[in-house]
């Protein structure tokens, strides 16, 4: 192959009569840079593609290419999927590098079928590789030297000294990385000119790419990052350029934090009241060391949407970020000083996390700081609109909703004001639901709401239409999440195969208020009435076909979600103060709402991993976690910012928390159980056990101190009633109830000291889905099984190649990680079960979410749902989806009497990049990156329905945790 003149896509360039696509496939794109082979750079022109590619085909079709329309066609449509490729993935400082380039362009063309013009461009790389290394043997071997430009704008010699230190520190005791691999590959991407940030960008970069081959580079990659971050962070505060290496952060860490602190409290963003704080002790209690702690994904996270900023800067460092956490949860505190060193030890050791508005506001001027809110909307204009302000209020400070929905009449249901018909339901939560596009936190994250209906309701069969591609759009909600309420009832009719009978609620008024006994007595005089024509919206179904129809949409759209009214409403320790309508967003927090009253609640999470060795459970170590963080939640109630007044009457009169935990796949790992074995559900048993147990003492305890709160009396709790006792309530009231009820800890000496001390919170347990704190903390999120082993994860962020650790560990030891597991991993989907030398106890110990039967994560759940007083979220992922699967699973969660369940996933239909993961660790805002890759999300794809996207990490639900 000849191919005389050089483009970027070979290395310069020359236009060919028809060497121009048609349509400039970067028009109107920000300007890219290409970095060559000695370092220099030019700007990015996509006719040098279009030539090379061009070229090609002439070497290999000679004259008979030239004017030829199937050519022209096929370089047009070659170059645009090459610059498509390139500017996705390439970062937000605009920079290519020119084997990247030519990588695409090779890529391109096989994918194109185009297989002798690939084998063509390919000898011609070889060639031209082969010609560079032979000048370079002749040419003197000292490297060019490369020039930083400062913020001052003026170019200095890279300081090679400082490089070498810094990768060396970055690489300093992980076990599998090589500082020369990173050097490697961060002198590919270095150019003369180049800015520090730029510099930064290029060892993370460099770092994150091989995170594939070993995960330890991504704790290098954080440390990577961090050094960026200190030099921001320090230049800010002390305003003049600084930097610092991690060992010399413990020294200068006690300097920085009064100095930040005060920068904070300048610009409006801190609260003053922190620097009244004993600042000299506050600053020697930091510890600098745990900031090796963090894995990238983690760091990132904070960096991108925690850590306080000003102008685009963040000045806020990890440690710092913590203390400031835990300073704006000791407020309040007698000796402020022990409090806040106390919850920062908890916090900056990652074995306690608070939720996300916990960590986004404690500590600031406007210190929203609970994560749910329940309400209930009233069926009249005023109520509803009011509502719809109130959802707009509360999630502008990162809340997520809940929107109980029952109350509002159905289609064609009378109007007496108007003497007119309503429309019903639909066009309301149409409303709501663009409130909660238009609201979405300062661009934190997308505001979030749930709207929840009761099955009985008259409109029940629009509501399941809600998320549908198809019909009229005006009757659509495509960015609410919705969910059933579905009472004890109806899943009794479904059994018999036995008539539903559909109500509006103006006529039948007081089945939102009844649940158990009670609402069947009543819902089957009003089934009566209808008949009898007493009543004049009303509708009969057959309850097996409304169920069908139930899971075909949950199917097909991902919702609505089934909850269950009855055992929340049974078991819950409020219920002589009110009545449970809803969840809330993510369906773990079941509290008492009504027109006067808001639910609220304060969430955190216990790392349960950080609680096991490989004996087993730490309960010591776990009753001081619990014991610490009963009380930072605590204090949440009092010192809240809150946005309604019914929110913090709610609040304060019930004063609900929601410890939850995460982590639990990594404990599993840690103790070598099965997620699919008796073994791991007797674990799910035992942990939340010791949680619950922990956590009602921890609220007995705050009681002696603080005081009962307001509404005890005539609770669960004042009648001895715990958690694991109200389980009977319900198997009563069902006539019986398949759940195992042994119990291992003294709940007779706990159940007589809440009776006599009193409870300080009404609710205190409820598992979120903690998506964000987990990747913080860098554990699995939840009580989720594992999703991959090897994937692509995406989250507001961007996009992480995220490698289980503990299986590389376990293959490591076994002599099997090497490139040719990385590759069947990628093959797989990041699964071991078709991979044959792996062995079966790794398969089983490893099996990811979509190889077990779901049926194992409903028994564990049922296990722990015994000792919660609120819920779980709790996903079920299926593989292959039948009608007859989904029927069964969730009549089992009914059965085995879980109170809510969340997202059903099935299988995604886009998986790991096959190739390669280098290059598609997506975005990096910290450092300036864009998103390179799509992560390999779970995907549900119905029979005759358009696909729609169940996120494995979805931002929305981060309202949650």
């Amino acid at each position: 192959m000849s191919l005389s003149v050089q483009s970027t896509a070979g290395d310069h360039d020359a236009r060919l009569p028809f060497a121009g696509p048609s349509r400039d496939p970067v028009a109107a794109m920000p300007a890219f840079k290409v970095i060559r082979r000695n370092g220099s750079s030019s700007p990015f022109d996509p006719v040098k593609i279009t030539v090379a590619v061009t070229k090609a085909f002439l070497a290999v079709e000679g004259q008979a290419a030239t004017g030829s329309r199937r050519v022209h066609d096929a370089v047009e449509a070659i170059t645009e999927s090459v610059v498509a490729a390139l500017t996705r993935r390439a970062d937000s400082e605009r920079i290519l590098h020119i084997e990247d380039i030519q990588d695409q362009v090779e890529l391109a063309l096989m994918r194109g079928g185009h297989h002798k013009v690939a084998r063509a461009y390919v000898l011609y790389r070889e060639e031209r590789a082969r010609a560079r290394r032979a000048e370079e043997a002749e040419m003197p071997s000292a490297a060019p030297a490369l020039g930083v430009k400062g913020a001052d704008g003026q170019l200095r010699p890279l300081d090679e000294r400082r490089l070498a230190a810094l990768l060396a520190e970055a690489a300093s005791g992980l076990d599998g990385v090589s500082v020369d691999a990173i050097e490697a590959e961060t002198r590919r991407n270095l150019y003369d000119g180049m800015s520090a940030d730029e510099l930064s960008l290029a060892t993370i970069m460099a770092a994150r790419t091989l995170v594939e081959r070993e995960p330890n580079y991504a704790r290098a990659s954080a440390r990577l990052l961090l050094d960026k971050l200190r030099r921001e962070a320090l230049s800010h505060v002390f305003r003049e350029p600084r930097e610092a290496g991690g060992a010399e952060m413990s020294d200068l860490y006690a300097e920085y934090f009064p100095a930040y602190l005060g920068r904070a409290v300048e610009a409006g963003l801190a609260d003053p009241e922190l620097q009244r704080f004993d600042l000299p002790r506050i600053a020697a209690a930091l510890r600098p060391e745990r900031d090796g702690l963090f894995e990238f994904l983690g760091l990132q996270t904070l960096y991108d949407r925690y850590f306080l900023h000003e102008g685009g800067v963040r000045f806020e460092l990890p440690q710092a970020f913590f203390m400031r956490v835990a300073m704006g949860l000791a407020l309040r505190e007698i000796d402020r000083e022990a409090r806040a060193i106390e919850f920062y030890e908890l916090l900056s050791s990652f074995d306690f996390m608070c939720s996300t508005p916990t960590l986004f506001n404690s500590g600031t001027t406007r210190p929203q700081l609970s994560s749910c809110f329940l309400t209930t909307v009233p069926d009249d204009l005023d109520g509803i609109f009011k509502s719809v302000k109130d959802n707009a209020l509360l999630a502008k400070y990162s809340g997520g909703l809940g929107n109980d929905w029952t109350r509002v009449r159905g289609l064609g249901a009378h109007i007496k004001g108007t003497n007119g018909d309503s429309q019903g339901v639909v066009p309301f939560l149409k409303v709501a639901n663009d409130t909660a596009v238009a609201v979405n936190q300062g661009g934190k994250r997308k505001g979030a709401v749930c709207a929840y209906l009761e099955t009985w309701h008259v409109d029940i069969e629009a509501f399941l239409d809600l998320r549908k591609n198809t019909g009229d759009e005006r009757r659509r909600t495509h960015d609410m999440n919705t969910a059933h309420w579905v009472p004890d009832l109806f899943m009794q009719r479904v059994a018999e195969d036995g008539p539903w009978t559909l109500l509006s609620p103006d006529e039948a008024p007081d089945l939102h208020d009844l649940y158990g006994p009670a609402f069947k007595t009543a819902y089957e005089a009003y089934e009566a009435k209808a008949r009898a024509g007493g009543i004049k919206v009303w509708r009969e179904v057959r309850a097996l076909d409304l169920w069908r129809r139930m899971l075909t949409m949950l199917f097909e759209t991902g919702h609505p979600w089934i909850t269950f009214k009855d055992p929340c409403n049974l078991r819950s320790p409020q219920g002589h103060a009110g009545v449970i309508h809803s969840s809330n967003l993510c369906t773990e927090i079941t509290l008492n709402t009504s027109d006067s009253e808001v639910a609220v609640c304060n969430l955190g999470s216990v790392n349960l991993a950080a609680h096991v060795t490989p004996e087993g459970l730490d309960h010591d170590r776990l009753a001081r976690t619990v014991k610490t963080a009963m009380r930072m939640l605590d204090n949440v109630i009092d010192i809240n910012f809150y946005t309604i007044p019914e929110a913090r009457r709610s609040n304060l009169r019930h004063r609900p928390v929601g410890l939850g935990l995460m982590g639990h796949q990594d404990a599993l790992h840690r103790l070598r159980l099965p997620v699919a074995s008796e073994a791991a559900i007797a674990f799910a048993d035992e942990s939340m056990e010791a949680i619950s147990f922990h956590a009602i003492s921890a609220s007995a305890d705050l009681a002696a101190e603080r005081g009962r709160y307001p509404s005890f009396e005539g609770s669960l709790w004042s009648r001895g009633v715990l958690p694991i006792d109200s389980v009977e309530i319900l198997a009563e009231a069902r006539g019986g109830l398949d759940l195992d009820r042994s119990r291992r800890l003294d709940w007779e000496r706990l159940r007589e000291r809440v009776t006599r001390t009193g409870m300080r919170n009404s609710n205190v347990m409820a598992i979120a889905p903690t998506a964000t704190i987990s990747n913080i903390c860098g554990v699995a999120q939840s009580i989720e099984p594992a999703y991959q082993n090897l994937y692509v994860k995406s989250n507001m962020s961007g996009d992480f190649t995220v490698v289980n650790a503990a299986l590389v560990r376990d293959l490591k030891a076994r002599g099997l990680w090497d490139e040719v597991m990385i590759s069947d991993l990628k093959y797989f989907d990041g699964s071991l079960g078709q991979i044959d030398r792996v062995p079966d106890d790794l398969k089983a110990l490893y099996a990811t979410a979509f190889e077990i039967d779901t049926v194992w994560l409903i028994e564990a759940a049922a296990r722990r749902q015994k000792w919660i007083d609120q819920a779980q979220s709790l996903n079920l992922y299926i593989a292959t989806p039948s009608g007859k699967k989904l029927d069964s699973l969730y009549r089992l969660a009914w059965e085995r009497g879980l109170k809510t369940t969340y997202y059903l996933r099935s299988r995604g239909a886009s998986a790991v990049e096959k190739s390669t993961l280098k290059g598609t660790d997506g975005k990096l805002n910290a450092v300036s990156a864009t998103a390179l890759a799509a992560a390999p999300e779970p995907i549900l794809l119905p029979e005759r329905a358009a696909p729609q996207v169940c996120s494995i990490d979805d931002p929305t639900c981060e309202a949650c945790q």
